[in-house]
């Protein structure tokens, strides 16, 4: 039977279980960082990547629900999570299409879910189960730790490309800009919640297998937008 982790170790076990399967390591995100990618492409990446952060406010609106009254922090999180994405300032998803029109695509297109690849259509799946049938905790760690936590790591090597190589302007990456600092934020704060609120050994390891789970699926995200969309073009490019 598994030990109740001290703080500590259950942090560098939650990352550890990201490590292996870090979409920054991603062909997808290799391609991009190392400007082999064309504007075509990123806009098939901007009709996928809708789909699956669209609904992320759906996703956290779940977890809230789930979420005993007497977890006071973690409801005031997830809730200032979903204000974030919807009504702070620009809606995130607004800036996303900003981002595609400047890569050629239009927003119909954006907002039609048939052009998704299925490896998307898998991601948006699992991150609605998780949300709405885990425990909130378990939740928060599988979508905030393990899908958010990793996005400033993948930004910070993908936004220099941008700007250096392929020269969007800063108001064209903005969603980019945005991310890097409120997902170091969401994803600190996510811990935190999941070191505070799993406090049985069978919670900590539920929670571990979920932050392995969701790292997996946005890997096999990333994965498919290189099966479907760049294969054929940089099938040169060795996957890391």
């Amino acid at each position: 039977m598994a030990e109740l982790l001290s703080k500590d170790e259950f942090r560098k076990a939650l990352e550890e279980a990201i490590k292996g399967n870090h979409s920054q390591k991603a062909p997808f995100t290799v391609a991009w960082a190392e400007g082999k990618l064309e504007r075509k492409h990123f806009a098939r990446w901007a009709e996928n990547h809708y789909h699956y952060v669209g609904p992320f406010a759906d996703y956290l609106a779940y977890i809230y629900a789930n979420t005993p009254e007497k977890y006071t922090d973690a409801k005031d999180f997830t809730l200032q999570n979903m204000y974030e994405e919807e009504i702070a300032g620009d809606r995130h998803t607004d800036l996303l299409i900003r981002f595609a029109e400047a890569c050629g695509t239009t927003r119909e297109r954006v907002e039609d879910p048939h052009n998704m690849a299925p490896t998307t259509l898998g991601l948006q799946s699992w991150c609605y189960n998780v949300a709405q049938r885990e425990n909130f905790v378990v939740a928060t760690a599988a979508l905030v730790v393990g899908l958010e936590s990793q996005v400033p790591d993948i930004y910070r090597k993908q936004t220099p490309a941008l700007r250096e190589q392929y020269g969007f302007t800063d108001e064209e990456i903005e969603f980019f800009d945005l991310h890097i600092v409120s997902d170091e934020i969401h994803g600190e704060r996510g811990y935190k919640i999941v070191l505070e609120c799993a406090d049985t050994p069978e919670l900590q390891q539920a929670c571990l297998e979920a932050v392995r789970t969701g790292a997996k699926m946005r890997r096999m995200y990333m994965d498919g937008l290189w099966s479907t969309y760049l294969q054929e073009d940089l099938g040169a490019l060795i996957q890391a």
